[in-house]
């Protein structure tokens, strides 16, 4: 059998049953499934070269490829309604003044992540695209779902930390009154609540799939694999300051453990898909959007309220993975480990 074959089917525990009960191994055989960092050992063989050509792929793909490809149909519309187009894209990809369709630019290009993803694994390492969701392999949408409910819970816990802290470092985003509803407030709250979960998911399946995976199949270590995408992850946003790049780097390390410890992305998605509806809601009630894309004179007394929720929804979301019996590996009869390479 070829690796990434599936092997016939044989009687096996139902999905949903503990991994504790189950063992790794399903099928009688003897044979292990994978676990989520090395799927991609489960593809074609050379999986730490090809891997290095998908993250060379990956790179060119969202600063070149993505981009260009995603302004097309802005540069269509604008020559259509008789706009000047050589202002109205440099107003779109201006980010220092954002506008709402500037947003939704960069929402999309982003989401155009996704996609990308699942084109250099199924061709690049001959798997099919549904192994970057989990070893299910597919989103488990019951998980996904208690995680956003998880993910309010440690917003709560936040809270509480935050009113303990000096309030000029931990309230200030908060502070003064709320901005007057217009037009433009409206379409930048209709781009946020819309396109922020594509945008956020599309990073996950990015940093916290395809990178952690090929970092995987390149080192073996799952902490190693977690540490490069994090930083990877961080360096990706640009230049910003010392806490500010702490802060995303211990974001991606908490959302790339939570993928090692339940075998998929949805945690990592949820937790996401809500820090950014937050931070951008706060944008566009009480400040503006500019500020929230290019944060500045970030404080280190962030960073126990954003590790509070952090760690207080890595403990939670991993409880309930192991109360719902969640698999940390592959079904073996489905993709086994390969003999000698793990």
């Amino acid at each position: 059998m070829t690796p990434g074959q599936p092997a016939p089917w044989t009687p096996q525990t139902p999905y949903g049953a503990s991994p504790e009960a189950a063992g790794p191994t399903l099928d009688g055989t003897g044979r292990e499934g994978l676990p989520y960092h090395l799927l991609l050992r489960g593809g074609w063989s050379g999986a730490w070269w090809r891997g290095l050509l998908g993250i060379l792929a990956l790179a060119i793909g969202m600063l070149l490829v993505l981009p260009f490809l995603m302004l097309v149909p802005f540069l269509l519309y604008y020559a259509l309604s008789g706009a000047e187009v050589g202002e109205s894209v440099t107003g779109l990809v201006d980010l220092t003044d954002p506008s709402p369709a500037g947003l939704a630019y960069l929402n999309l290009t982003l989401a155009g992540l996704i996609p990308l993803t699942w084109v250099i694994v199924r061709w690049l390492h001959g798997l099919r695209p549904r192994w970057l969701s989990s070893i299910r392999p597919r989103l488990r949408w019951g998980y996904l779902f208690a995680c956003f409910g998880l993910s309010f819970v440690a917003l709560i816990a936040t809270l509480v930390v935050a009113a303990l802290l000096p309030s000029d470092a931990a309230g200030a985003s908060v502070a003064g009154e709320l901005n007057e509803f217009t037009p433009r407030l409206r379409d930048f709250m209709l781009v946020v609540l819309l396109l922020t979960p594509l945008q956020a998911a599309a990073e996950e399946y990015a940093f916290r799939g395809y990178l952690l995976q090929a970092f995987g199949g390149m080192v073996r270590s799952p902490w190693v694999a977690v540490g490069l995408s994090s930083l990877l992850f961080a360096l990706a946003h640009g230049a910003q300051d010392a806490p500010i790049f702490f802060d995303r780097f211990a974001f991606g390390v908490v959302a790339g453990v939570l993928v090692v410890v339940t075998g998929g992305l949805e945690a990592g998605i949820a937790m996401h898909v809500l820090n950014n509806w937050l931070a951008f809601g706060i944008a566009l009630a009480y400040g503006d959007m500019s500020s929230a894309l290019n944060p500045t004179g970030g404080t280190w007394w962030s960073i126990p309220v954003t590790l509070t929720q952090s760690l207080v929804y890595l403990a939670l979301a991993w409880w309930v993975a192991r109360v719902m019996g969640l698999r940390k590996r592959s079904d073996p009869a489905v993709l086994p480990a390969p003999e000698g390479r793990v």
